[in-house]
C-alpha cells in the first residue's frame, strides 16, 4: 500500500499528466495560447538536448524553434498516454541531425586512414557532470561529436547511425573510437586546467 506522501504525489503527477494532456488536446485545435504554454514549459527541456548535438548555442535555439513548429504541425499523432518528453527528444535530435546533414554537403570527413582502436575504458567520463561533458563534447569535431552523442547518450547502432547520417558503418565505428580516444586526453587536461582555476594545484 502506497504511503501517504506516495499517494499525494501520485495525485500530483495524475494532475499534471492531465493538465499537460488538456494543453496538447488544445495544441491539436491550433490554440495559439497552449502552444505558447507548451513552448515555454519544455523550451528548456528541448535545449539542453539541442546544446549536446550542436555547439553553437544559436544554432541549438534554431533547432529548438525548428522542432517546436513540427511538434505543432504533427502534434494531433502524439500519442497523449505516452511520454510527451521522449516524442520532443526525438524530434529535436532529428532536427539536429537534419541540420547536420545539410552542413555535411558542404563540408568534408577524412575517413581515410580508418584504424579501429580497441576501448580499453568506455566509462572514462561517467563521473563527469552534464555541463563538464557538454563542454569536453563541444571540444570534438562535429562528426565526431555527432556520432559519440547518438550512440553513447542515445544507443542507437553503428547500423542505425550510419543510415541517419549517410556514412558507412565502419566509419561511424572509427568516428566513435577516435571521439573516445580524444576525450581521454581531454579528461585529465580539462581536470588540470579546472583545478588549477580553482588553486587546488
Amino acid at each position: 500500500m502506497a504511503s501517504f506522501f506516495e499517494e499525494i504525489q501520485l495525485g500530483v503527477d495524475n494532475y499534471r499528466n492531465e493538465g499537460l494532456r488538456e494543453i496538447i488536446r488544445k495544441c491539436c485545435r491550433k490554440d495559439k495560447k497552449s502552444q505558447e504554454i507548451l513552448y515555454k514549459q519544455f523550451y528548456g527541456y528541448a535545449l539542453s538536448i539541442a546544446l549536446i548535438y550542436n555547439k553553437q548555442r544559436d544554432d541549438a535555439i534554431d533547432i529548438v524553434n525548428d522542432s517546436f513548429m513540427k511538434v505543432f504541425a504533427e502534434i494531433s499523432k502524439f500519442d497523449p498516454e505516452k511520454p510527451f518528453k521522449i516524442w520532443l527528444r526525438k524530434i529535436v535530435i532529428n532536427s539536429s541531425i537534419d541540420q547536420f546533414r545539410r552542413r555535411k554537403r558542404n563540408s568534408f570527413y577524412d575517413e581515410s586512414s580508418s584504424v579501429l582502436v580497441p576501448d580499453q575504458n568506455p566509462t572514462v567520463i561517467s563521473s563527469l557532470t552534464a555541463g563538464e561533458v557538454l563542454r569536453l563534447l563541444n571540444q570534438l569535431p562535429d562528426i565526431q561529436k555527432m556520432v559519440f552523442s547518438l550512440y553513447e547518450m542515445e544507443g542507437f547502432s553503428h547500423e542505425e547511425i550510419g543510415s541517419m547520417l549517410n556514412i558507412p558503418v565502419s566509419s561511424s565505428r572509427v568516428y566513435l573510437t577516435r571521439a573516445k580516444k580524444k576525450l581521454r586526453k581531454l579528461f585529465p587536461l580539462y581536470f588540470d586546467i579546472y583545478d588549477a582555476g580553482l588553486g587546488k594545484r
